[in-house]
């Protein structure tokens, strides 16, 4: 896809991004360049016969680790809860999550903590840390959203609700909007759009009467903002503001987050590397030489060294155990009154 077709500017929630501490910034980028290193070997498994489909996120790890480092991790309502998708594992990684387990949901072995090996790359679920199981049909988790943002009017945490710029054509997008926006029963809920401009193989223009997304919130009378997703220090500014707004207000904001989508929708259609799209993790590694917080040598050691260990981490993960057949109807229904009871 041309980067010709995006919009050539981008309004944003707050006027110039702060510029971020090195501290921070070096977090960001590690997160980012792990998240990286990881989407790569995932597609190297696939590509060796490691796992049977591929689907994730590389070209949205500039936004998705700011989420993961600005929510508030745990269980129950006064947590925030995650909506995410399949294009999330950078979120995850920032939140603390082991990369190695996705390695074993590629594989479909049975220590795959998210699934015991049987949901497919980056269907992501944590109960202690309220990450919702993540849905193969798209756009669904906005009906869901609903339910935990409901439950949490008069709790500490929000809801934050995220997908991709196709899905919004479907009707559980609308309904977030109008259960979370109906006067005097607002819902805290953080609607985020990743907007790549793409939906599988059809480009947006032509498929939205509106330039973005975001501008159908307005309707709504909710907040709304479009943001530069490539840049790690306006998503991280503007995320730390809308989710201080959906926190304090108890009202919904519609967040839109323009980028990139590097690798193809999945591995239906190759995941090969696409030339023309913005690289976040490039242009962020300019960014940090710039300001002399990281060098080039720096910069390439801490590639390798992700890259080796993942690549040892993938040798040990082909020796983990399958699913055994006996295993096959487990954990389709719960064996107990998991809300019910305190556990």
């Amino acid at each position: 896809m041309s980067t010709s077709s995006r919009p050539t500017t981008h309004p944003v929630s707050v006027s110039a991004p702060p510029r971020l501490a090195a501290e921070t910034c070096l977090q960001i980028y590690d997160l980012m360049l792990r998240a990286r290193v990881l989407e790569e070997r995932l597609i190297t498994m696939y590509k060796q016969g490691d796992g049977f489909f591929w689907i994730g996120g590389p070209g949205e790890e500039a936004f998705n680790v700011p989420l993961g480092l600005l929510v508030d991790k745990g269980r129950g309502v006064d947590h925030d809860f995650l909506h995410l998708h399949y294009r999330s594992a950078a979120t995850l990684l920032a939140m603390g999550a082991d990369p190695v387990d996705a390695l074993r949901q590629m594989k479909n072995v049975a220590s795959d903590p998210y699934s015991k090996g049987r949901n497919f790359a980056g269907h992501f679920s944590v109960r202690e840390w309220n990450i919702v199981p993540v849905t193969s049909p798209i756009e669904v988790q906005y009906s869901i959203a609903i339910g935990t943002a409901r439950a949490q009017r008069k709790a500490k945490g929000i809801t934050v609700v995220q997908g991709g710029d196709a899905g919004t054509a479907e009707g559980d997008f609308a309904t977030c909007m109008v259960w979370a926006s109906r006067k005097g029963a607002e819902l805290p809920v953080l609607m985020i759009v990743t907007n790549n401009r793409y939906g599988i193989s059809t480009p947006y223009a032509g498929q939205h009467g509106y330039e973005q997304i975001s501008d159908r919130g307005k309707a709504f009378g909710i907040q709304t903002a479009v943001i530069d997703g490539n840049d790690p220090e306006a998503s991280y500014a503007a995320l730390k503001q809308a989710i201080a707004y959906v926190r304090n207000e108890k009202r919904p904001f519609l967040l839109e987050a323009m980028v990139s989508r590097l690798r193809g929708h999945s591995s239906a259609s190759g995941a090969n590397l696409v030339k023309d799209e913005i690289d976040c993790v490039a242009r962020f590694e300019e960014r940090l030489i710039e300001r002399q917080i990281l060098t080039r040598a720096e910069i390439d050691r801490r590639r390798e060294t992700y890259t080796n260990e993942l690549a040892e981490a993938a040798k040990h993960v082909r020796t983990e155990a399958q699913p055994t057949p006996e295993s096959a109807f487990d954990y389709i229904f719960a064996e107990r009154n998991l809300v019910g009871e305190d556990n």
